[in-house]
């Protein structure tokens, strides 16, 4: 990586993976298509985070809102899901660098086998720490928020917790990210400038980076492209820029 610069890198990148489907019709072919071409970019990134020194990456991989679409897509989807998983229990490719596969959402809609697949990598690469790689499948963050917040008056009604308790900091040990630092940066690709319900508590001081390019087309060029806006940004979390600087927290980085 180069730059006039040094690079300062996030500890967790989010990524809204858009485009697969624009780009397979721009080709003439079918939209699963454009899906496993997504899966190798998918590699790619994985292997950018590892290379570059960032600890989380979280991919929105499948929403609530995509079991809307088409049977013979999301089964599509599924068979491609599997499909992955199963190359990765044959290859062990996270396992032998060091990294951690986890997944939030409500896994308990996909199919058993994917189920099944996801929970066997899960479990071969929970020693690991170089990087943890977050699915979000099946993932809403509606819907995440709501069943947090029925858990918090489940107890608060139950006695176990007192209302007056309840803080920013408690409510989002509730949440499925509960044990990692919120994004840093979300990267969309695609060019649309919208969350699609993804993170909505976790990413209120993220900094977005919006690109063009679809995500079959995404590499680490790109990625390296998006490291350097980033390191650009200043990130005030609601205060002025003179006391950020006064602060000057330290920031791993790379050149």
């Amino acid at each position: 990586m180069t730059s006039d610069h040094p690079i300062h890198v996030p500890r967790h990148v989010a990524v809204i993976m858009d485009g697969n489907g624009r780009w397979a019709k721009a080709r003439g072919k079918e939209r699963l298509e454009g899906h496993r071409a997504g899966a190798e970019s998918v590699q790619r990134i994985i292997e950018a985070c590892r290379e570059r020194g960032v600890q989380y990456l979280t991919l929105y991989s499948f929403s609530t809102e995509n079991w809307k679409r088409s049977a013979s897509e999301v089964m599509g989807l599924m068979g491609l899901f599997a499909e992955q998983l199963k190359i990765e229990m044959r290859d062990e490719r996270m396992l032998k660098n060091g990294v951690r596969m986890r997944s939030i959402g409500d896994t308990a809609r996909l199919p058993l086998a994917v189920r099944t697949l996801l929970r066997e990598v899960e479990q071969r690469t929970a020693s690991n720490s170089k990087l943890q790689v977050f699915l979000a499948l099946s993932y809403g963050s509606r819907e995440e928020i709501i069943t947090a917040v029925k858990k918090i008056a489940d107890e608060v009604s139950s006695g176990k917790l007192k209302s007056s308790k309840i803080t920013e900091d408690l409510f989002s040990r509730y949440l499925s990210t509960s044990d990692i630092p919120d994004p840093d940066l979300l990267i969309r690709t695609g060019g649309e400038s919208r969350v699609s319900n993804f993170l909505l508590w976790q990413i209120a001081y993220s900094e977005f980076i919006v690109v063009p390019e679809y995500w079959p087309d995404f590499d680490k060029v790109i990625f390296d492209r998006c490291l350097q806006e980033f390191s650009c940004r200043e990130r005030r979390f609601g205060m002025t820029s003179e006391q950020v600087q006064s602060l000057s927290p330290s920031r791993e980085t790379v050149s």
